[in-house]
């Protein structure tokens, strides 16, 4: 008898037969949306919004990508199609589904995204970041939808970027100005991220297999793991470099700022997309060329770009400087001023 999750896929199967695969698509691109666009956004953030928040964008999206990685390699949950023949995933879904079941990678980068995103909104526009919750529900239930993650997969996936959005939240607002602090933390990653590669590598494996096939070959699975630390080891290089080197300061002033984020935006996707698996992935083999990667374009992003940008845009004009000030600001420099007028006028 097929336990209650793999009955309820079954039973969501069901429903995308009888509509005929109407919906299928449609929730592929959300899904697809999830991982292969909005990892973008942090970058985004960090060059032409808001840097604290561009860190903590960041730093959310790869601590979680690390902690996915850890769990579903621990866990070595299969894909509900391996657990049951009766489950047939929709479309080309299964192709994107890599790595084991538990938790679902997509739900957690959709969560981080979303999730921080409302955060970072909640106050200044609640709409927004009431339809950031909704997208996290939705993908979450593309998920089952489509036949490639159960619910607990989706929970837990869910639960953990919710977690970590909350805690590197609170340590970001602690650490906040204190680089002695923040180069201690980012020294403690290194050993860090060494351990969890030691222990992906060597750790044993289900070796599973069906008609003299290994049902699930534990290699391939290590992949996205490799690519997280990658983008956690840029992480670490970069925000060193760009703190204690570059110092770079976004440059509001500048009408060139939109087009030269989208511009950068759309190298890294380019390089993540294209040009990291026909160059780096064939060279330095399925795990190491992964690890490099993802690192380079994190590294890109916190190093290389913001000098490009700042070389593009310019300095600061001294000009400019009126019109950057805070809100209050300019409201105490109003009332200064008509004090003045009051004040010349009565003499």
């Amino acid at each position: 008898m097929l336990s209650l999750d793999l009955m309820y896929l079954l039973f969501l199967q069901g429903l995308r037969n009888a509509m005929g695969g109407a919906l299928d698509e449609v929730f592929n691109s959300i899904s697809k949306f999830a991982v292969d666009i909005l990892p973008i956004l942090p970058y985004l953030i960090f060059w032409c919004v808001d840097k604290s928040w561009g860190y903590r964008f960041i730093t959310t999206l790869w601590s979680g990508e690390v902690v996915n990685g850890i769990l579903k390699l621990t866990v070595c949950a299969y894909r509900p199609w391996i657990r049951s023949d009766q489950i047939e995933p929709a479309g080309d879904s299964k192709v994107a589904a890599t790595g084991y079941s538990f938790p679902s990678g997509h739900s957690m980068v959709a969560t981080t995204m979303y999730g921080t995103s409302a955060a970072m909104t909640k106050d200044s526009n609640r709409k927004l970041a009431i339809f950031c919750v909704i997208m996290i529900l939705l993908t979450g239930f593309s998920r089952n939808f489509l036949g490639v993650h159960t619910p607990q997969d989706v929970f837990v996936g869910i639960f953990e970027s919710v977690f970590l959005i909350i805690v590197i939240g609170h340590i970001g607002e602690k650490i906040k100005g204190k680089e002695s602090l923040i180069d201690k933390l980012t020294f403690a990653g290194i050993p860090i991220l060494a351990a969890v590669l030691l222990y992906i590598i060597f750790k044993p494996y289900p070796m599973d297999y069906i008609d003299g096939k290994l049902l699930v070959d534990p290699q391939v699975m290590m992949n996205d793991t490799f690519s997280a630390c990658g983008g956690f080891a840029g992480l670490l290089l970069g925000s060193f470099i760009e703190r204690h080197r570059i110092h770079y300061e976004i440059p509001f002033w500048s009408q060139k700022l939109p087009i030269m984020s989208c511009i950068g935006g759309a190298l890294i996707f380019a390089w993540m997309q294209l040009f990291a698996p026909a160059t780096v992935y064939l060279w330095f083999g399925a795990h190491w060329g992964r690890f490099i990667g993802k690192m380079i374009p994190v590294l890109f992003a916190l190093t290389v770009y913001p000098k490009i940008l700042r070389s593009v845009c310019g300095e600061k004009p001294a000009e400019t400087a009126s019109f950057i000030r805070m809100p209050q600001e300019k409201a105490v420099a109003r009332t200064k001023t008509a004090s003045r007028k009051k004040m010349q006028k009565a003499a």
